[in-house]
């Protein structure tokens, strides 16, 4: 960017290029929304878009008139530039700063095509100019013959043809370098027809993909759809398979248990059949039994009333005991008084010993 370019209008978006082998893919330029510009040459009358990402220069597109922005959504857009081989895309933050940038797209478009009109009529005027000047070399130098001396005739004739021839040379390169800018220009305006036309075909192959590839998501949507259906009733399937395997188990476990109380029932029973067989040996023991009981029986009560007896005796015993154990200790009371009155006694026969 020079001195005379200056930027008149900026924004900023996320910036995307088509991927060159698919020419269907975006690929992000940019890590981060960046500042996108638009600037304009005043010594070139020219209009560029630039962006910036740190040191790297992302977008440089010289904007024709035969550029297009296209809105493809709310907050995205596109065009497509030959010069560069590519088409650059613009994420916006909002579907206004869409708009104003492709309003200003529109009006730098109409500017730059009105600066190639008027280089185009300057090129036509300045082709008309020298066309029209080789006309009256001839005449002009017939009047200045006509006019003064021999010599002045001579010398003025002279030194204007040289000046003509001169300046018709100077038309007649830049006739040539017109010409040939004009060629160069439509080669290259050529070039850029060829290019946005396989830009568009690229374009127009792009949406058919991406509508191919919607058709393909909504197909694969409802076949992981059904799938999942299908996932879901073999899971159902799979939980109730899981649960009679389980009522199976149970069952066989009862199964089991039941067999094995039958079995000790039936080892019960066959103890039952053999304790069944000796039952008149036990009938006969327990008579017998009984008969020792009953004898039993009758020895205890004889021993009950023996003991009643015994109980009987040993009360009295105690009566009496009780009774000797008063008498005892009332006879104790009385040897005792006796005790004393005899010590008392001694010491009144000790008193008159000493006395006599």
């Amino acid at each position: 960017m020079g001195k005379e370019e200056q930027p008149i209008f900026t924004t900023r978006a996320h910036v995307f290029q088509i991927d060159p082998s698919t020419k269907k893919n975006w690929v992000p330029a940019s890590k981060q929304a960046v500042t996108v510009s638009y600037f304009y040459d005043s010594t070139r009358n020219s209009y560029r878009i630039i962006s910036v990402d740190g040191a790297k220069v992302i977008i440089n597109s010289t904007i024709t008139p035969n550029m297009t922005f296209t809105k493809t959504s709310q907050k995205f857009g596109q065009w497509a530039d030959s010069r560069a081989n590519t088409v650059f895309g613009l994420g916006f933050p909002s579907e206004q700063q869409l708009s104003k940038f492709a309003e200003k797209f529109q009006e730098v478009k109409e500017a730059a095509k009105l600066a190639r009109d008027r280089s185009q009529e300057k090129i036509e005027t300045s082709s008309n100019h020298s066309q029209e000047s080789g006309r009256e070399t001839p005449s002009s130098t017939r009047a200045s013959s006509v006019n003064g001396t021999d010599d002045e005739k001579a010398s003025h004739g002279g030194s204007a043809e040289a000046q003509l021839k001169s300046e018709n040379d100077k038309l007649k390169i830049a006739l040539a370098q017109s010409s040939s800018n004009v060629k160069k220009w439509e080669t290259e305006l050529q070039t850029l027809r060829e290019s946005n036309a396989r830009l568009t075909t690229a374009l127009q192959e792009s949406a058919a993909s991406i509508e191919h590839w919607k058709k393909q998501f909504s197909a694969c949507k409802e076949e992981n759809d059904q799938l999942r259906s299908k996932i879901e009733e073999l899971e159902e399937q799979c939980n109730e398979i899981n649960k009679e395997k389980e009522r199976n188990a149970q069952l066989s476990r009862r199964l089991q248990e039941l067999e094995t109380e039958l079995q000790d029932k039936e080892l019960e029973l066959e103890e039952l059949r053999k304790q069944g067989e000796i039952i008149p040996q036990l009938m006969s023991e327990c008579e017998s039994v009984s008969q020792q009981l009953q004898d039993a029986e009758n020895k205890n009560k004889d021993l009950e009333e023996k003991v009643r007896t015994l109980r009987t005796e040993v009360e009295e015993s105690k009566h009496r005991q009780t009774n000797l154990k008063t008498e005892l200790k009332n006879f104790l009371d009385v040897l005792d008084g006796k005790i004393d009155e005899l010590h008392d006694f001694r010491q009144g026969l000790s008193k008159l010993g000493v006395d006599n």
